[in-house]
């Protein structure tokens, strides 16, 4: 059993083994919540159970795959409200990823607490290297333990029926019985370590991925080094290194083999190289840092959140620092901070005139300060919505400048006024604060120049008109300096501009910035399509709820995958230009050759998760819809037919085809029946067969669930072929 169970990774230390043992330890929840509890390590190092006593029922568990990070002492409200009772160095806090509840927990003594935190600092950094291979072991393993009742390290084949429902399989059971037979090679009547392995490898067969290695497979049995490069240039349309990219896909995914005279591909190392990133829909010369990080701040779209201190509701939901920190690993680089006058002269983070719960600033900016810069080294916008009194946005400049120090921008970055604004290269590492000039908060913190005036769903007597009037103005050079001249605008007003005033609100876009938040009437939190103000260049045109899962996120979500994640994306050549005559709701201002086609064929998808709340038992009924998202003309959606009860390995082979006429600002987004999805930037798309890793509407990763599909674009033919 050890050999399906352990993670060949994982080195047993002293660590690892006293957290096998287990530890007794407080869970919290709350300030009057504080129950014991029996945390252990499992034996596949990957897994934790915890239980009211040390031989009673298991409580709860979960995988290590399914842990984001852990944070030593006070570092959650809960953990903080009890600060008093139980010293830093006895706590901690495990974050899981998407919108599972942290867990906090207070150990016995500040070494027990030290033990899980760098064990489980240890197994997180194994589960999140790991390639393909080992991500598909694991998820064998994670099944193998949920299916395993009885905990006695075997299966007999009532708990392969079981498993079968958790898997979303609706097979029948005569097939499954012969399938089972086979795997038990002891003929014990049960399935053990390998064994289980053989059934799993027998139920995951994908026919479609060895009809495509036959295809190019001359013995059909491998894939030669000059064979894979044939099947990357005619089919991924790889045409620079091929031959070394072959080489290196070889190496990577092809376990090796003694006595091999020739480098190749079998079909399980062809199958490891198409769900690979290198396989992925998402383009991997994209994932890195890859775009001209030197232009001013207003040719980027620029990642941003809208009341970022929430992670519910905006009117009874809780406020956190953990708000921050999401968003701020997210890649998120415009953080919002509403502050009212709070007690004591402490100024307080929350959303006014509601019933949402208080933050101090201090807390906030603290958080700023350690997270700011961990997921992407530029710059971070601060849109300080200040409500506070003259002596406390005293309170406010002197606790932004004591905490922040080096970090916080105060001054133009050459002591001048700049002609433009500076690059997210040349505020590498700096925070800047944009808020309204109430008093003398600008004036405390020694920041530049006034602000174009802001306007609010508050600012009853501000028309759209207006609005209207100050783009134009703004396009005419009737502003004040690039450095810190913007504009605001709710949805609704910013769509009369988009409607009335396409072009101008594109130049204006060209050498300002503006931002766009969602209308005040959302108070579920919702969020609005960040497409459309995407389509006429607005920066931080995407003030997103980033608590609210949802096809905005989603597209949030796809756009800023690309660079790095740096939350910086470099707006096309014709966003970039003040003297564009691009206007999205006009075909006659779209410059180029025509629209391209793009063409999807959805294959199959692998194993599909369940509904949210399905009955036991029940199998899905999957089908895929894809999405364009651009401008006006570009929007579209397709579907393909249902396949009726099985979510585990559907084949759908259905072709999908869209015009594209500015492809450059589309996105396509596939959904699954069960509410998976990804977005997926289309500026430079990889052609040919791909896995789509799909997400939870959460945004989370659901491994190894999948799409398979081909991408093909075919351009406008050029003038020369007329």
């Amino acid at each position: 059993m050890a050999s399906l169970l352990c993670n060949a990774r994982i080195q047993l230390t002293d660590t690892l083994e006293q957290m096998q043992q287990g530890t007794l330890m407080r869970k919290v929840k709350s300030k009057s919540w504080k129950k014991q509890r029996y945390f252990k390590l499992q034996d596949d190092c990957m897994t934790i159970w915890y239980q009211s006593k040390r031989m009673g029922k298991i409580e709860s568990a979960f995988s290590i795959s399914d842990v984001e990070t852990v944070r030593e002492g006070h570092q959650s409200e809960v953990l903080q409200s009890l600060a008093e009772e139980f010293p830093p160095e006895r706590c901690f806090t495990i974050v899981f990823y998407g919108r599972r509840g942290n867990l906090d927990l207070i150990a016995s003594s500040a070494e027990e607490a030290q033990c899980w935190v760098q064990g489980l600092r240890q197994l997180i950094e194994v589960a999140t290297s790991m390639d393909q291979r080992e991500k598909i072991d694991q998820w064998i393993r994670d099944w193998f333990q949920k299916a395993d009742k009885n905990k006695d390290g075997r299966m007999n084949f009532k708990e392969v029926q079981r498993l079968l429902k958790m898997m979303n399989v609706d097979m029948n059971e005569d097939h499954a019985l012969r399938l089972f037979q086979a795997a038990d090679k002891s003929e014990s009547g049960t399935l053990e370590g390998e064994e289980f392995v053989l059934f799993y490898k027998a139920l995951t067969q994908r026919e479609e991925v060895l009809s495509l290695f036959q295809d190019f497979s001359e013995d059909g049995k491998k894939l030669t080094l000059l064979e894979l490069v044939d099947f990357l240039r005619q089919e991924q349309l790889e045409d620079e290194g091929t031959e070394e990219l072959a080489m290196e896909l070889i190496d990577k995914y092809e376990p090796s083999e003694t006595g091999e005279s020739q480098p190749g591909h079998r079909a399980d190392g062809f199958l490891m190289y198409l769900c690979s990133p290198e396989g992925s829909i998402f383009n991997p010369r994209h994932r890195a840092l890859w775009q001209d990080m030197n232009q001013p701040l207003c040719h980027y779209f620029i990642s941003s959140s809208h009341n970022t201190y929430l992670i519910e509701d905006q009117i009874r939901g809780q406020s956190s620092i953990e708000g921050y920190i999401r968003a701020l690993k997210r890649g998120c680089r415009c953080l919002e901070v509403d502050c009212w006058d709070g007690p004591n002269g402490e100024p307080m983070v929350y959303h006014g005139h509601t019933f949402t719960s208080k933050i101090p600033f201090r807390e906030v900016v603290s958080t700023l300060g350690k997270y700011a810069f961990k997921t992407s080294d530029y710059p971070v916008i601060l849109s300080l919505e200040n409500h506070c009194s003259m002596e406390q946005q005293e309170v406010l400049a002197q606790q932004l400048k004591a905490i922040l120090g080096e970090q916080l921008l105060t001054a133009t970055t050459d002591g001048h006024v700049p002609t433009q604004l500076p690059s997210p290269e040349e505020l590498k590492h700096k925070i800047l604060v944009k808020g309204k000039k109430i008093g003398r908060l600008e004036d405390t913190l020694d920041g530049p120049g006034d602000e174009a005036p802001e306007v609010s769903d508050d600012d009853n007597g501000a028309e759209a008109e207006e609005e209207r009037r100050r783009v134009k103005a703004a396009c005419g050079g009737g502003a004040v300096t690039p450095s810190t001249a913007w504009l605001f605008s709710a949805e609704a007003k910013a769509r009369k501009l988009i409607r009335d005033a396409g072009n101008e609100f594109v130049r204006h876009n060209a050498w300002q910035l503006t931002r766009i938040y969602p209308s005040g009437m959302r108070t579920d939190s919702s969020n609005y399509s960040p497409q459309e103000m995407w389509n006429v260049g607005c920066q931080i045109g995407t003030a997103l709820n980033f608590q609210t899962a949802g096809t905005e996120m989603d597209l949030c979500d796809g756009l800023f995958s690309q660079n790095g994640r740096c939350g910086y994306v470099l707006k096309p050549p014709f966003m970039r230009d003040e003297e564009t005559v691009f206007n999205p709701s006009d075909p006659g201002s779209w410059e180029g050759p025509g629209p391209i086609t793009l063409t999807i064929q959805v294959i199959s998808g692998q194993q599909l998760p369940k509904v949210a709340n399905s009955k036991d038992g029940a199998v899905i009924d999957p089908l895929v819809r894809v999405e364009i998202h651009g401008v006006p003309a570009d929007q579209a959606h397709q579907e393909t037919k249902y396949i009726e009860n099985n979510g585990f390995n559907p084949r759908w082979d259905e072709t999908l085809q869209f015009q594209l006429h500015v492809p450059e600002l589309a996105l396509v987004r596939f959904v699954s029946r069960v509410g998976a999805a990804i977005s997926q930037s289309l500026a430079v798309p990889p052609a040919g067969y791909r896995h789509i890793h799909l997400l939870s509407k959460d945004g989370t990763s659901i491994p190894p669930s999948s799409l398979f599909v081909h991408i093909r674009i075919t351009e406008p033919p050029s003038p020369e072929q007329d």
